[in-house]
């Protein structure tokens, strides 16, 4: 590889590196081409970007560009790089423990979300936490049980008034 592919992929990492809002750096030793395709396409369906990239010009992509600089000590031996974007950061996570659980291959070694640094022993951690749909699903569906439950108390009113006047008839006609 010549010096200016080497830029070429310094400046490629640094542009992923820039618009991510979760990085996560795995070790995928010992994984067969056929699962790391599954794994990627599993990425991609969650709107993940799984790369692989030599250490040394990911290393040099991290200084120049400032970001996630507690990643550089993870990069040793085969390490692959999931890019999450803000509406879904724990994706990342739970796809790879999915496969850890199945295989006791793709660790973690860590990741950052936002400005968070995590290291690869929290990975269940980050794999419980909810989406960001989840979140919003959560918060909608408590905002909408009070409203729900005033609805059906004066459903309730209503229909125990219509049985009242229901009965009142029916007790007028006999």
């Amino acid at each position: 590889m010549n010096k200016k592919e080497k830029a070429d992929i310094v400046e490629e990492v640094k542009e992923m590196l820039n618009s991510t809002s979760a990085l996560y750096v795995t070790d995928y030793t010992g994984i067969s081409v056929t699962d790391i395709s599954n794994i990627r396409s599993e990425f991609r369906k969650n709107d993940v970007k799984y790369k692989v990239f030599k250490n040394t010009l990911f290393k040099r992509a991290l200084a120049e560009s400032g970001k996630f600089e507690k990643l550089s000590d993870q990069l040793v031996g085969m390490s692959g790089f999931a890019f999450a974007t803000a509406d879904n950061p724990v994706a990342p996570a739970k796809i790879i423990k999915k496969y850890f659980d199945a295989s006791q291959k793709l660790a973690l070694k860590a990741c950052y979300i936002e400005d968070q640094y995590y290291d690869g022993s929290r990975l269940n951690e980050l794999a419980s936490l909810p989406t960001k749909n989840e979140i919003i699903s959560g918060i909608l569906a408590s905002l909408n049980s009070p409203a729900s439950g005033i609805v059906g108390a004066i459903n309730a009113v209503v229909r125990d008034l219509v049985s009242v006047i229901d009965e009142i008839s029916k007790k007028q006609a006999a």
